[in-house]
């Protein structure tokens, strides 16, 4: 009776092949990773602050292994559905949403808001605004450059706990998030796309500024 030797995944010698052979390990374990993070979420079984940190690393982690392996994995849910991989949270988290369910749907649970006074909320956010806005002006229209700033500008207002939720101008800053965080991180705003993501931030940041002078 003869015995086989150990199945290769990939062609002795060929490094590049093993490479991408480990790297879609890593993809399928973030993706498993992420689908029990969200469960225990939604299941209260994490702390919120426990969740939004751990959630962060996995969406950090993922962009980076997928920006590498984008030529070997061209579509992650066709991947998912190739390796008969049941996790439809980590799907949308990872995928389409790009950051964690507490700034998602604007948590004002989570202790960093609750502790911080209102007016240093305030400036904050006012300086988040700023800076994106003169980003898009000094031409910083990469995808890795913006959405950063975009992520910083979302959870300052965050920490007002007095605006409501669902607040228009997050909510726009929001939309543009997650229709950039699909991009490749080294891809750039067209023109077009660059003035109407400073048109609506002016737009915001006009808002957001009115509803603060009413209050005062």
């Amino acid at each position: 009776m003869s015995t086989q030797g150990p199945v290769r995944l990939w062609s002795q010698g060929d490094r590049k092949e093993m490479e991408v052979v480990e790297s879609k390990a890593d993809l399928f374990a973030i993706l498993k990773a992420t689908e029990k993070l969200e469960r225990a979420y939604v299941r209260d079984a994490v702390a919120p602050e426990m969740y939004e940190k751990a959630c962060e690393k996995l969406i950090l982690q993922f962009k980076v292994l997928w920006g590498s392996l984008r030529h070997a994995v061209p579509d992650v849910e066709q991947f998912m559905n190739e390796h008969n991989m049941q996790c439809p949270l980590a799907a949308s988290r990872l995928i389409h949403v790009g950051m964690p369910a507490t700034i998602e749907h604007t948590s004002k649970q989570r202790s960093s808001a609750a502790s911080a006074p209102e007016a240093a909320a305030v400036a904050e956010a006012v300086q988040h605004f700023i800076t994106t806005m003169d980003a898009l002006k000094l031409n910083m229209v990469a995808i890795d450059q913006i959405c950063p700033l975009l992520m910083d500008l979302m959870t300052s207002m965050d920490r007002i706990q007095s605006l409501p939720p669902n607040y228009g101008p997050r909510e726009k800053i929001k939309e543009w998030y997650s229709k950039l965080y699909q991009k490749p991180a080294n891809y750039e705003l067209r023109e077009a796309e660059s003035r109407q993501m400073l048109y609506d931030l002016e737009s915001s940041y006009n808002t957001f500024f009115t509803a603060l002078k009413s209050r005062s």
